[in-house]
């Protein structure tokens, strides 16, 4: 019931088949360029690695450290006007 059905040609012959007039050779394969890594880059790459880490974790924090004190105040205000 549930079979899909497939035609009977799912691939038609192309309508345009192209013929290079100049038959240049093949490109060969490229290389991309080597990189060289020393000690020093990637001291740097860890370093800043952790120096976004931390500061990330500095924002998280802080946006959680005012959302909490948002709460409270609105806590605080919400039985002030009660009153």
């Amino acid at each position: 019931m549930f079979l899909p059905k497939y035609p009977d040609n799912p691939t038609p012959p192309p309508a345009h088949t192209h013929t290079p007039t100049d038959p240049a050779p093949a490109p060969g394969r490229r290389s991309l360029p080597s990189i060289s890594l020393d000690q020093k880059t990637v001291a740097a790459v860890l370093v800043g690695g952790v120096v976004l880490t931390a500061l990330l974790a500095a924002v998280a924090v802080t946006a959680i450290s005012v959302a909490v004190a948002a709460v409270v105040l609105r806590s605080l205000l919400r039985d002030h006007h009660r009153r």
